[in-house]
């Protein structure tokens, strides 16, 4: 068996920068529409009318501040509310294997390692754009890697399951070393007419290579990896191939996000602190010696209260990061962009948690140790 060490990290920004103020200004401008529209419906209490939104009540909600997209033009246009991404031609790299490699690239310059000794590709996110061939075959394709390759989708967990796989293969010699990579676009799936989740989701790419402890200068040693998952239809999608063979088609709302989320923050918040305290006794680990936690990036206000109850107290400046305020929720990404920007200032021996939690429900924890 040989050691797992996560080697290097990259990231992928999408160009454009969407603020709250932005945000609230197109579906506000949606509301008045709508209501103008429906006045008749509204005042017979036929249906109810839609509720303006404001760039506080969404910082409030979720700390979100800003998030970054693929595409701005259609989600600041009340008629179109968004994203417009032109399907390419066959013949093209496909727009998430595109963000992947750019990602991918970043890690495997950050790594300095040869990338021959990658002898697999795992994309793992939580939207892939097509069933077949995989995201990941493509991505192996575009930076002329060989070996084998494979797409997961564990929702917003897809990272640290993505992470446990690609240290499962290298510690038992099926692959020197692995790439994971999370391409999100997020925006491509949300209701941006929904006032509670229009704001969630922000676009983004992510990297990771795992390689053997043999070929690795420096880095984190892995030191414990724990999945867990619980069927919960509190965050759902329905949108699928099969869409097609309904006769309501694919217009329904729950071809989109949807979730209920109070009953996530009640529902996950103690299952994803109790396992994150287990997998740490069980490593022998106290989780107060942790230096930092980085979480994934869904709210606020679950994220500080993980990481109260982790560490038994109101976690200090810079033990617990938060970047959602200006990337939003990015699904599979977040944790990864997390750990990516804050832990460079790590000294050999200190450790750190990675874990993400999300649909599913489904939650992945990743101690490291600086090498």
């Amino acid at each position: 068996m040989h050691q797992a060490v996560i080697a290097a990290t990259g990231l992928f920004t999408p160009p454009n920068s969407l603020s709250n103020a932005e945000l609230v200004e197109t579906f506000n401008a949606y509301v008045e529409r709508f209501n103008a529209a429906n006045a008749q419906a509204i005042a017979a209490g036929e249906i109810a009318a839609l509720t303006p939104s404001s760039a506080e009540f969404i910082e409030k909600a979720s700390g979100i501040k800003s998030r970054f997209v693929m595409d701005k033009s259609g989600l600041v246009d009340p008629e179109v509310m968004a994203p417009i991404l032109p399907e390419r031609p066959n013949e093209e790299i496909s727009i998430l294997a595109e963000m992947a490699v750019a990602a991918a690239r970043e890690a495997i310059a950050r790594w300095g390692g040869d990338p021959a000794r990658i002898d697999a590709v795992i994309c793992a996110a939580s939207n892939m754009q097509r069933a077949y061939p995989a995201m990941a075959i493509e991505v192996q394709q575009a930076l002329g890697l060989e070996g084998f390759a494979f797409d997961m989708n564990v929702a917003c967990s897809s990272a640290t399951f993505g992470i446990k796989t690609a240290a499962d293969f290298v510690a038992s010699g099926s692959a020197r070393a692995v790439l994971m990579v999370n391409p999100e676009i997020c925006s491509g799936h949300l209701n941006f007419r929904d006032r509670d989740s229009h704001f969630i989701f922000g676009d983004v790419a992510t990297a990771v290579i795992v390689e053997q402890e043999e070929g690795a200068k420096g880095g984190w040693d892995i030191l414990g990896t724990r999945l867990k998952t619980q069927f919960s239809n509190n965050i759902r999608n329905n949108f699928g191939f099969l869409n097609r063979a309904a006769p309501e088609g694919i217009g329904s709302a729950d071809k989109l996000f949807v979730q209920e989320g109070r009953k996530v923050f009640r529902e996950v918040v103690p299952m994803v602190s109790e396992m994150i305290v287990a997998h740490a006794a069980d490593l022998g680990l106290d989780p107060k010696s942790l230096k930092r936690m980085w979480l994934h990036q869904a709210n606020i206000n679950m994220n500080e209260l993980i990481g109260k109850r982790v560490l038994g107290r109101e976690p200090a400046p810079g033990e617990n990061v938060i970047i959602l305020d200006e990337y939003a929720n990015t699904s599979s990404a977040g944790s990864i962009i997390a750990f990516h920007k804050a832990s460079e200032d790590f000294q050999s021996g200190e450790t750190g948690l990675i874990c993400s939690f999300g649909a599913g429900y489904s939650a992945g924890t990743v101690f490291v140790r600086k090498r």
